[in-house]
C-alpha cells in the first residue's frame, strides 16, 4: 500500500494524537477504579486461597497440594450477622 506524500507527515501525528488520547483514558480509568477496588475489597467482600490439611474435609478435600479459592463475606462480619456452620476466618 503506497502512502502520498502529502499524507505521510500526518500520518505519524495523527497516531501519536490517538495513542496520547487512549494513554489518558486508560490512566483516568486506572485512577477511577483503583479505589473503588480497594474500597470493595475492603468492605464487602475479599477473595483468599485456603491451602493445606487444616480445613479438611470441607476445603480441601482432594489432599495436602490442592487448594481452593474462597469469597469471605466481610459484610457479615460487620453487621455480626455469624451464624452457626458458618466459616470465619481470622488474620
Amino acid at each position: 500500500m503506497k502512502v502520498s506524500p502529502t499524507l505521510s507527515p500526518q500520518l505519524p501525528m495523527m497516531a501519536q494524537f490517538f495513542g496520547r488520547k487512549y494513554i489518558r483514558a486508560f490512566v483516568s480509568g486506572f485512577f477511577v477504579a483503583m479505589p473503588v477496588t480497594v474500597t470493595f475489597l475492603d468492605r464487602v467482600a475479599y477473595i483468599a486461597r485456603v491451602e493445606g490439611v487444616s480445613m479438611q474435609p470441607s476445603l480441601n478435600p482432594g489432599g495436602r497440594y490442592e487448594s481452593d479459592v474462597v469469597l469471605l463475606n466481610r459484610w457479615s462480619m460487620r453487621n455480626y450477622e455469624v451464624q452457626r456452620g458458618d466459616i470465619v476466618s481470622l488474620v
